[in-house]
């Protein structure tokens, strides 16, 4: 650029002074810092919503799979009295499926025997990578958890590939596909068996480490599969109703929430009476990438147990109270 100066009836032309063009780079350096500030403020607050809008997305969706299964817990279509042998009958030749899960208990396979109370609903606190027999990578402090019960629509046959409960009010057969054992007034339910626990998961050559919600569900044989990603733990406590007694005051509600480490085998069994009424679950969703610009040192209590963090991984907790209607009545 030139400045056009008139000089005594001539024009002469000169360019821009050293202050002058200092003064216009400085005032262009301020207008593209302030420019790039907005950016840059813009782009970080972008990334904290996409990260929390990510650990909302998959604690919320965890949080749903777990509590709707739950919710169906001890649901066994027609049948309304205790799922355990003589009343529920093996079909002949019947055998426990491939890869099977064995919990905690005399009586905690697949399919009741006739040792002890089944237990249609049992957790743990895992302390080992293998506790159940089933998978072999669980992660240390997190818990285990197994529920069984029938899917809630009857089938008009029963298809190859699964397992399946003929029942009326009063008794059942579990079996495989084909034939359908001959029970009175007798309708097919599809058996399941599921079991939800976390494992670490290594992404791609980075040597960054995920944790992943891995749910087991029983088909021909136990499979597992990830669920969802980005949650490092779940944690359940169970809502105990310990008086036994339906004459007296306080029966049929909750008398303590017991995590899996302090419930004990009377309380899984249902024994003297008592039952497990409702569970709370807990789900802490962790970002799949840690953030160099930010630093978790929260406290974040499941229950009774407090998780203390000191990293780069952004995080929530998502919890919710889910009450076993099937624990609670004596007929549906």
């Amino acid at each position: 650029m030139v400045k056009v100066i008139r000089n005594k009836g001539s024009l002469l032309q000169r360019g821009f002074t050293l202050v002058e063009l200092f003064v216009a780079l400085v005032i262009g350096l301020v207008l593209f810092a302030g420019v790039m500030s907005i950016f840059v403020g813009m782009r970080t607050t972008s990334a904290e919503t996409s990260s929390y809008g990510e650990l909302q997305e998959n604690g919320r969706f965890a949080i749903s799979l777990l509590t709707e299964d739950l919710l169906r817990q001890n649901f066994w279509g027609d049948f309304d009295g205790v799922f355990n042998t003589p009343a529920i009958a093996l079909a002949p030749g019947l055998a426990a499926p491939g890869n099977e899960c064995n919990g905690g208990g005399l009586n905690n396979g697949t399919f009741p025997t006739g040792v002890g109370p089944f237990r249609t609903l049992w957790g743990e606190v895992v302390a080992d990578a293998s506790p159940m027999g089933c998978f072999n990578d669980a992660r240390i402090g997190s818990d285990v958890i197994q529920i069984k019960r029938v899917v809630s629509t009857p089938l008009a046959i029963a298809p190859a590939g699964n397992f399946h409960l003929v029942s009326n009010m009063s008794e059942g057969v579990l079996f495989t596909s084909g034939v359908v054992p001959a029970i009175n007034n007798g309708r097919v339910w599809q058996y399941q068996h599921h079991v939800y626990y976390v494992r670490d998961e290594a992404q791609g050559a980075s040597g960054n480490t995920v944790p992943v919600l891995m749910q087991g569900q029983l088909t021909n044989q136990m499979a597992f599969a990830p669920v969802v990603d980005g949650i490092e733990m779940i944690r359940f406590m169970y809502g105990v109703d310990t008086t036994t007694d339906p004459t007296l005051p306080g029966y049929g509600s909750i008398d303590a929430y017991i995590s899996a480490d302090n419930m004990t085998e009377a309380l899984w069994n249902n024994a003297g009476g008592t039952r497990i009424l409702a569970v709370k679950v807990y789900v802490l969703a962790r970002n799949i990438m840690p953030d160099a610009k930010y630093t978790n040192t929260n406290t974040y209590q499941l229950g009774n147990l407090a998780v203390v963090v000191n990293d780069n991984y952004r995080r929530l907790l998502f919890s919710s109270t889910v009450t076993l209607f099937n624990a609670g009545v004596d007929a549906w």
